[in-house]
């Protein structure tokens, strides 16, 4: 089901919310329903953007100071569009990415505190206007993210340390829910809050209905402008 543009669904939320789970489900549905899908993630997606995913992750470039942190995200967002999300849209597939531009508003924007104008910049040059079409917001109290997160960390790498992130205190990450809230209340439009307590199956139903309705608007706005279908 290629189309001239494809459908950018990108997965935001704290520690421990699901995102994998969810991405991994939704793709398995779509793929049934005969789309091409690209699942990807964030830092990282592209050969250059995987490399600095782990200087990131592993706290290496913690020492230079939120704002280098904040270049290197930007850095890996934009090796990640060039070289995976926009060849994947233009050949009308569906991307389906784990973080996109959210997180950094939220990680390195709210609890890094660097100034708005600075974030406003590094998003501009990073993203020149690709943003999703759709945002799923994983919403979780940061203390049973983090307990979910721990765990998987140590079923899959026995004795496994928390990340760059996870070490942090609880009261940065559920200031961070917030952050993610507060975006998805500023946005309507491209957000959708979902409750990432409940089953997991429940869950990805939900998810696929907010999908398919907004498959069917994007289908329905390019019939009217008389232009291909989205997926």
């Amino acid at each position: 089901m290629a189309t001239a543009r494809g459908l950018f669904v990108s997965f935001e939320g704290g520690e421990g919310a699901g995102k994998s789970t969810q991405i991994r489900l939704l793709a398995e549905n779509l793929r049934a329903a005969g789309h091409t899908v690209v699942t990807t993630r964030e830092p990282g997606g592209s050969p250059g953007a995987e490399a600095l995913r782990h200087v990131l992750l592993s706290g290496a470039a913690e020492a230079f100071g939120v704002r280098m942190e904040a270049l290197l995200f930007a850095a890996a967002r934009a090796d990640h569009l060039d070289c995976v999300i926009r060849p994947a849209l233009a050949r009308g597939e569906v991307v389906l990415c784990d973080r996109f531009v959210d997180s950094s508003r939220v990680y390195q924007g709210v609890t890094g505190n660097i100034e708005p104008p600075l974030m406003a910049a590094l998003e501009r040059v990073s993203i020149g206007g690709t943003m999703p079409d759709v945002t799923l917001v994983l919403d979780l109290p940061a203390e049973i993210g983090l307990q979910r997160a721990r765990r998987r960390a140590g079923e899959e790498t026995e004795g496994a340390s928390p990340d760059r992130f996870e070490k942090e205190k609880l009261e940065i990450h559920e200031k961070r829910r917030q952050g993610f809230l507060d975006i998805a209340s500023r946005e309507p439009d491209r957000c959708r809050v979902l409750d990432a307590s409940l089953d997991k199956g429940r869950i990805a139903r939900d998810i696929l209905a907010e999908v398919q309705l907004v498959i069917a608007r994007l289908q329905g706005s390019r019939h009217d402008g008389g232009q291909a279908a989205r997926p």
